[in-house]
């Protein structure tokens, strides 16, 4: 068993900022072989995520803490819609389609999302980046 609280957020949180990235993954998953890539996913304001697509899976985000921004982007780069999530608000989550492009803008300090798609782990390949 595994309780997510603040002392766990805030653990994950210190060490985004101290990473060099500003962000620092917590994997619920066993391997990176498991069926189901379940996470927390710390993110600090300056972290920079490709846009990016995954072709043979969707994603679902969760904000837990914080405040994140997501954009959308059709295939000749151009921004198609952005949501911002905060769960002070009352966005709690977005879930994204297989093969649509996408990144996120972290908008406060200790933000976290919790993130499940479908596994195995893959990394990104440059076909499925959109460099802007």
């Amino acid at each position: 068993m595994q309780i997510i609280d603040n002392e766990l957020l805030d653990e994950v949180s210190r060490q985004a900022r101290e990473s060099e990235r500003l962000r620092m993954n917590y994997n619920f998953h066993d391997s990176l072989d498991a069926k189901a890539q379940r996470l927390l996913n710390a993110l600090e304001p300056g972290t920079e995520l490709p846009v990016h697509r995954h072709c043979m899976t969707a994603e679902t985000y969760i904000v837990l803490r914080g405040r994140i921004r997501v954009y959308f982007y059709d295939d000749d780069k151009r921004v198609t819609e952005e949501v911002e999530l905060a769960p002070s608000e009352g966005n709690y989550g977005i879930h994204i389609p297989a093969g649509q492009w996408h990144t996120l803008e972290v908008m406060e300090k200790d933000t976290v999302i919790f993130e499940v798609k479908d596994g195995p782990y893959t990394p990104i390949e440059p076909k499925d980046r959109l460099e802007i």
